[in-house]
Order: C-alpha cells, then structure tokens, then sequence
C-alpha cells in the first residue's frame, strides 16, 4: 500500500520534514485532493493544477510566512490553500461562509495579500520587499506571476521600478501560455521564443534588460529542477526573475486537452473526468445574447468592432472572432488599454463594443473619463457581470459600476431589464449617438425563451411603467425587475402596486419622475448595485430638487464588501430577494 502524505500535511512546516523524493508523491495526492473537491463543489480547476509542484516548492524552499507569498490573480492558489492550514475546511471553498476562492488576507497569515484582479504581485511584493529593508528585516518576498498577467500595464510598471532597486525580490512567471482564454500579444510571442531557443537568450532577454536577475525557463513539474534553482536564488540579493514552464490543468487529461473549458468547469466526473452534463435550459446567458446580437448587428454594419480584455469566452465575443476575426480584439488583460484603443477607434468613425466585465472596469476609471467622456467619444461599454456575481465574491461583485459612472458627465447608463431590451439598445447605439454608453447586465440566464425578435429602436432618457397602481411605486433597474414582478404578483390582491423600469439611470427621465412624485407618497426604489451613490441616490437627488416631501426608501447592496455564496444566498442577504421585499412593501404600508 503507497504511503499517504498529505494527511499529515497541515501547514509547510509539515512539507519541510519530507525528503526531496517524497514530493512527487505529496503533488500526486494533493492534484488529487483538489480534483476531488473541485468536482462536486465546482470552483478554479486547470490553474491551481499546473502549479502543484510549483507551490509546494516555494513552500518548501521558503519559511513562510515569514518569507512573504504573493499570488497573482489568485485563482492558481488552491494547492496552496490546502497546504496552509485549510485543508480540513477546503470544502467550503466558494460557499456561504466557507472560505474564499481565492488569497484574503483576513483568512490566513499565508495569505500575504489578497487578489482577485490581474497583474498585482509584482507591486505588492516590490512593496513588501522595500517595507522589510526600511525595518531592517532580512526575509524573502516571491511573487508569483502568469504570463497572460505579466502583459498588464500594472506589471510591467513594476517590473520596472524592482529593477531599480536592490529589494529582495523574487519574481516567478508561471509560462503556460494560457491566462483564461489564450494568451494574446507580442510578449506572448518573444516568450514562446525563449522556450523554443534556450541558447543565448542573455544578450536578448527583456527582464535582463530590467536589471533582473534571469534565470529559465526550467520545467515547472520537475522537482529537482525547481529546488535546485530556487535555493540558488534564495542565495542573491536582489531582484530575480524566475521564468518556469507549466502545463494548465497538469493531471486531468481533459483538462490538459482543454484548457479553456476546464478553467473552471462547473462539476465532472472525478475519475473519467468529462464535465456532468447540465441539466437543459430554455433559457439563454446574457453574454450569449451580447455575443449572438453583436454578430447580427456587424453583418449590418461594417464599422462594428469588438473589443475585450483577455474575456473572449467569457463576453461571448468569441461569436464576433468566428465571424469577423479581423473586427476582433483581445487585447490581453490590459483595460485601460481597451478602453482608450475604443477612444482612438471612435474619433474615426468606427463604433466600438468594449465589453469588459463590471468589476474590472474600475481598473480604467480614469481613461473612462479622460480618454472617452470628457471628449464625448461614442465608445458602447458592454459591462458584463454587473451586480452580484455568487460565489466569485467580494472582488467580482459588479455592485459599483452605478455609482462610480453616474457622476461622469457626457455618459448613458442602460440597464436592460431582459434581453430583448440588451438587444434593441444594441441595436440602437450603432444607429448613431453622439455620447458613450454603459449598457449593464448580469451574469447567468435570462428569463425569456423568445428573445430574438425583430430590432426596434430605443428612445434615450426614456424610462417606462410596467405596472400601474396607486398605493406604492416601486422604481426598479435592470434585472432586478424580475424580482419585484414576482413580488407584485403576490400582493396584487392585498396592494396596488405601480412598477416603473428606470432602464437609463443616466440621463433620468426627470418628466416621468415628476408623474410619479405628485402620484405617490411612498416610493421604493430597488437595485443590484451599491445603496451609496447608485439609482436610489440619483432618484434622492432629484426629489430634492423637485422639492418632493414623500417617503423613499433604497433597497440595494450595503455599504459593506459583500463576500461569496449563491446569487440567491446574496440577494436575501442585501434584502433584495421576494421576501425580503415583500416585507419591506408590507412595512410601508402599515
């Protein structure tokens, strides 16, 4: 019977007793472990595979976490979870009160800097690094970097910056040619030909160039290898640069063949591997009808592009390379990038669909306003993943896009409440406007098995009512509307409830709410983004303006980080789910 190691593998101090050979062994039984747990409770599967060996010879090199560890992205660091003391609560991965998907510095003291967005570590640990030589402290600080990442702008700002410096840095590149979708780029390219020409890459190497320390690429599923390098480098001061090759998914044939759907595959087959079948839906993704709309509406009109960072799957802007490859761009996990290279198409006349995902607009806040909207550049943000998320969490939320674009002048805010609306303001836009737009919508189905019909156009600023009534109006945005239909429904023989869909959140519909304030005494407003600063602070804003001297009550996310469970499990939680807001109505109209 083979020895079983990782059962008394708590933390790395336990790694640290087992001789160089038993590693192969404990790698085997933790790609196991994660392969077990991952497969009924879903999660991050490929990326945390490939670096098994890597992780437990950094934690078996290094004392951490003295030694500071710093993933980048973070949905790699699952063996390293494991391995830190979270073990036994691995399950809960993901889970109403488990622990996170990914590094949280309040979880553990391994966790040196949570991450959640690309490109990070270099800074953070570059930080750490400078903080431990200003307190006279003589320790390690590694980050741990993927190549779709170390394309970021973020990155190579800190790349350059280490170089200056004398910190003891060690920065490794996880090289597996793949981020979520492939990698994308030139430096993408001059990396595959480090891998393929080994010989004299120091009169050539961009990270020489930046005063690193070089060294690679060696093979990352080879013990000898990693622990013989990373001693040595343990040994120089300074900044280092690591570059290992990795395979994504290592250990899971299908996983291997198919990177991209084993990124993070929903629930499969531990021993044969194949992804459970789902059960059918009628329903379609919201992505799917961006991605299936934006094709229609290109074959129509020739000055249609697509533009995403590094999201090609997870926009559904893989329809659009399919069929329009050359009208295409993934420009790698670069969003301000996106956003400006929209800019500098829209000044020519090209219309450009900047799909970005909610929560990773936030990183080109400034080239928003600067680049797009202070010039009043018709860019179409396309903001997938708006509102809760589920089980990604705190860092993925979309809660904070209404909040952080209403205050922008020049710029629209749609919030479709289905996907027909997602389409026909698609559809208009293209027709010509002379602002940029934020279209928002959720991640997950829709509601609705017919949604392709024939395209109409909708009039901008213009909101509508859904439902009359004269006790309450409810003011609703996107597809929270779902959610207070269902609620209307249920109180319709008790209450008359007035339903009004706020779709343009920006500009308001000042006409239609000046109907609705001489009409009612008590207003409801409810939306999937932040209480502070989104749809009911706008309404607020207005009331005063108007001088209304009714009752308004905002249903919306908290002033708090919402962390992960279900997407139902969040919306009870921020009082957003039918019950919740059937109390609140039954409330207010006592």
């Amino acid at each position: 019977m083979p020895k079983k190691l990782l059962k008394n593998i708590d933390f790395p101090t336990d790694v640290r007793q087992l001789a160089n050979n038993e590693l192969p062994l404990l790698a085997k039984e933790l790609r196991e472990f994660i392969i077990d747990v991952v497969a009924t409770k879903e999660g991050h599967l490929g990326a945390s595979l490939g670096v098994v060996e890597l992780t437990i010879a950094l934690h078996y090199i290094f004392d951490t976490p003295t030694d500071q560890l710093v993933w980048d992205v973070g949905h790699q660091a699952y063996g390293h979870k494991i391995l830190t003391g979270r073990k036994d609560i691995f399950h809960t991965n993901r889970q109403l009160n488990g622990i996170s998907g990914f590094p949280k510095r309040s979880e553990s003291d391994y966790d040196t800097f949570g991450v959640g967005h690309s490109s990070t570590s270099i800074s953070a640990a570059l930080g750490m690094a400078i903080a431990s030589k200003l307190q006279g402290k003589n320790k390690h600080h590694i980050a741990v970097i993927g190549d779709a990442s170390i394309a970021s702008g973020m990155a190579f700002e800190a790349l350059n910056h280490a170089g200056d410096t004398n910190a003891n840095l060690l920065v490794v590149l996880n090289d597996n040619a793949i981020g979520i979708d492939p990698s994308v780029g030139a430096l993408k390219h001059y990396l595959t030909r480090i891998k393929s020409t080994r010989s004299d890459i120091e009169q050539h190497n961009i990270f020489e160039a930046l005063n690193f320390d070089y060294s690679g690429p060696i093979d990352g599923h080879n013990f000898e290898e990693l622990l013989l390098e990373l001693n040595r480098l343990k040994q120089i001061e300074g900044p280092k640069f690591l570059h290992v090759i990795t395979t994504k998914g290592k250990g899971l044939r299908q996983a291997e063949q198919d990177q991209v759907k084993y990124h993070a595959p929903g629930k499969f087959d531990k021993i044969s591997g194949d992804v459970l079948p789902k059960e059918a839906s009628k329903f379609t993704k919201f992505q799917d009808v961006f991605g299936k709309t934006i094709v229609e509406l290109a074959e129509l009109n020739e000055k249609i592009v697509g533009i995403t960072p590094a999201m090609l799957t997870g926009s559904s802007l893989k329809f659009m390379l399919d069929k329009f490859p050359e009208r295409t761009f993934d420009v790698g996990i670069a969003e301000q990038h996106a956003v400006t290279l929209a800019a500098g198409m829209a000044t020519q006349g090209i219309i450009p669909f900047c799909n970005i995902y909610s929560t990773f607009l936030q990183r080109a806040y400034d080239q928003i306003i600067h680049d797009v909207a202070l010039q009043s550049l018709p860019v179409v943000f396309c903001l997938d993943r708006a509102g809760l998320v589920g089980q990604d969490g705190a860092t993925h939320h979309g809660v904070f896009d209404l909040a952080y674009l209403r205050c922008i002048p020049n710029l629209i805010i749609f919030a479709p409440r289905n996907e027909i609306e997602l389409r026909n303001i698609m559809y208009t836009v293209q027709l010509g406007i002379e602002k940029p737009i934020a279209i928002r919508y959720p991640r997950g189905k829709g509601k609705l098995e017919k949604w392709k019909l024939p395209f109409k156009k909708i009039s901008i600023g213009e909101n509508i009512c859904l439902e009359d009534g004269n006790d309450l109006a409810i003011l609703s945005s996107g597809t929270i509307a779902n959610n207070t239909s269902e609620v209307i429904k249920k109180t319709k023989n008790k209450h008359s409830i007035a339903h009004y869909d706020i779709r343009f959140i920006k500009p308001l519909d000042k006409k239609l709410l000046l109907k609705i304030f001489n009409k009612f005494n008590k207003i409801i407003t409810i939306e999937d983004g932040t209480i502070k600063g989104g749809l009911g602070s706008a309404i607020l804003e207005y009331a005063a303006e108007a001088n209304y001297r009714g009752h308004i009550k905002i249903l919306g996310v908290p002033d708090d980080f919402i962390h992960h469970g279900t997407i139902d499990e969040l919306q009870k939680q921020c009082g957003l789910d039918v019950d919740s807001i059937q109390e609140t109505i039954k409330n207010i109209l006592k």
